[in-house]
This record gives structure tokens, sequence and C-alpha cells, in this order.
């Protein structure tokens, strides 16, 4: 019977191996070297930030209803928070794909409007849309037979 070597414990002679950084491409081996590393941590990033629970939601209200007051948003994208849809708005215009207009009126008027990058963006998430549309009954189906396993 062969011993175990917990991962803590340094073999004699043999350096303790270290673990891969998630998205360093000369250590993560989830990561293709083919790829330039600076598209795949953009595109990491990018993903990370669009999985979020706000974010795909404030766009498609974006993209379905033109341009929208903060609070308009806000009653279209049901259950989010104040402090929520304001921290969505600020990354989303942070990363280029919504703009926020001031105008100088009195009381203040704020307009948020996709960027064309944002809607190319909406865009391709719309085959997302259409995914869930199409497979809901599937996944609906799954949901409920897991518990019984």
């Amino acid at each position: 019977m062969t011993a175990l070597t917990l991962p803590d414990e340094k073999e004699p002679g043999k350096p303790a191996a270290t673990p891969p950084e998630p998205g360093d491409p000369a250590t993560d081996p989830q990561i293709d070297p083919q790829i330039d590393p600076k598209i795949e941590k953009l595109t990491r990033e990018i993903i990370e930030r669009v999985a979020d629970k706000w974010t795909m939601l404030v766009i498609e209200a974006l993209a379905t209803h033109g341009i929208l007051r903060f609070m308009q948003i806000g009653e279209r994208v049901d259950g989010i928070s104040l402090k929520m849809l304001t921290r969505t708005l600020r990354q989303l215009e942070h990363d280029g794909l919504v703009v926020r207009t001031v105008h100088p009126v009195i009381p203040p008027h704020v307009d948020y409007e996709l960027t064309h990058l944002g809607l190319s963006l909406s865009e391709a998430f719309c085959g997302v849309w259409i995914w869930a549309e199409t497979h809901h009954e599937e996944i609906e189906r799954a949901r409920k037979a897991f518990p019984m396993r």
C-alpha cells in the first residue's frame, strides 16, 4: 500500500507545488496558450460582469425601451435596489456599454442609453434568451426530477 501525501506536506527533495493562478495563462490549465492573454483576461472580466444577477436585465430594459431615466430602468428591472441599479449603471458606463447624459435643467434630468457596444452585447445575449425559451420545459423537468435522485 502506498502512503498518501497531503497537499501541504513536502516530499523530501521536492519543492511544494504551487496551485495555478486563475486567469494566468502561464499556470492556469483552462487557458489555451494560443489565445492572447489580454483578450482572455478581458473576456473573463466581461463574462463575470454580465453573468451577475442584474447587468443583463438592465441591458435588456435599455435595449427594449431605448433611452430611459434612472427610475424608469428600476421600474422595468423587477426587484433591483436603487443601490444595485446605481452600481450596475456605473459599471456599464465604465465599460462603454451605456452612455449617461445629464441635462442641465432643474430638477436634474439624467438619461441612460445603450452605446453601439451595449447594443451588440444585447444582440449577442439574445441567443441565451432564445435558448431559454426553447428549453425552459426541459430545464423545469430536470429541476423537478433532481431531488428524486
